[in-house]
């Protein structure tokens, strides 16, 4: 085992993916992710048929992982696993499993927080890919999450903003699931936004104090509009649709650029990274890029591969507590509300 080479499996199992990946000294050697599409039936993830999913995915995931990576599972300096936030079958799955190997491997386990590995997934090495400087503000968007974030250093986070209900990405799917989209309707909303008149609708923005969210109020307005239209002309959906969805669309990322603007004002800092499944949304990333020009902000948008769940993030938090030698013991549990 060289001594120069520093090698961290990095586990997730948060959610709905069963995801591994070796990294190499901050370097991506394998990042493989198993998506299970039993849910798409159900319009939603179900937690119970999540957890049996990792059961049968975690072996050979993390089998490819460590093969994709050209090593042995002796060569490994650390496991880094998901602690939380999540659902907690599958948080279990990925839990013990790490705590497992790390104790037949006889090394170190680094237990990770799911939304500090959005924030510090920045921090991977990949060509093309700026690292932003501390103190920066971080977004991250997801199914599960919205937050707001100073981060003054790798383990210093503040949480200063988040939403006082649902999230962005449960926004974009109930309106997708209105609309008659499939799960999950993100992506496909943002397909169509692109086709659609972003001013063709009107949404009325939430009013929330401070720098929190909400997405509960949006989501029922956009519910009753539809139902309104439909009763008026039933072919509304059909021929709107894409209208709807740039509608829709320009209405959260408006939302969220508010919230951001304010968050420059009040801290002084204008580095913003985002993170989280809806920072692959073209919307948001267009966004961000003309608030470079318009507002001076320099703004750090990660790769694709790194924005959905995914066990690079994972590794990356691994090999800097690793760094710092912040082991955890077997002791450790999984945690569903962990906070941030």
């Amino acid at each position: 085992m060289s001594s120069k080479n520093t090698y961290i499996l990095g586990i997730e199992s948060s959610c709905d993916d069963t995801a591994a990946s070796v990294l190499c000294k901050g370097k991506v050697l394998s990042n493989v992710i198993a998506n299970q599409a039993v849910h798409q039936k159900y319009g939603g993830v179900v937690p119970e048929l999540a957890s049996r999913a990792h059961q049968q995915n975690i072996v050979p995931v993390v089998d490819q992982a460590i093969e994709q990576a050209g090593i042995s599972l002796t060569d490994l300096h650390a496991i880094a696993f998901t602690q939380g936030p999540g659902l907690m079958g599958s948080l279990l799955v990925g839990t013990s499993f790490a705590k497992s190997l790390a104790y037949g491997l006889h090394i170190p386990l680094i237990d990770v927080n799911h939304m500090q590995a959005h924030i510090l997934a920045h921090f991977i090495e990949k060509e093309g890919y700026e690292k932003p400087d501390f103190p920066f503000l971080a977004m991250t968007i997801s199914g599960g999450h919205t937050q707001i974030v100073r981060v003054d250093a790798h383990f210093k986070m503040k949480v200063i903003g988040e939403t006082i209900d649902d999230a962005v990405g449960e926004a974009f799917d109930k309106s997708g699931k209105i609309l008659g989209l499939g799960y999950p309707a993100g992506p496909e909303i943002d397909k169509r936004a692109k086709l659609g008149n972003p001013k063709a609708f009107k949404f009325t923005k939430p009013k929330v104090a401070g720098l929190n969210f909400s997405f509960s109020g949006l989501k029922t307005a956009i519910l009753y509009f539809i139902q309104k239209q439909l009763k008026e002309n039933p072919q509304f959906i059909e021929e709107n649709l894409n209208d709807v969805c740039a509608s829709i669309q320009y209405t959260i990322v408006g939302i969220l650029m508010d919230k951001l603007k304010v968050a420059v004002k009040e801290t002084g800092i204008n580095r913003i990274a985002i993170g989280g499944g809806v920072s692959a949304n073209s919307g948001i990333r267009a966004a961000l890029k003309q608030a470079e020009t318009q507002h001076g902000w320099n703004t750090f948008v990660p790769a694709f591969e790194f924005t959905t769940d995914n066990a690079a993030m994972i590794a990356i938090v691994g090999y800097l507590k690793y760094l710092e030698k912040n082991y955890a013991d077997q002791t450790i549990m999984a945690t569903a509300r962990l906070k941030l």
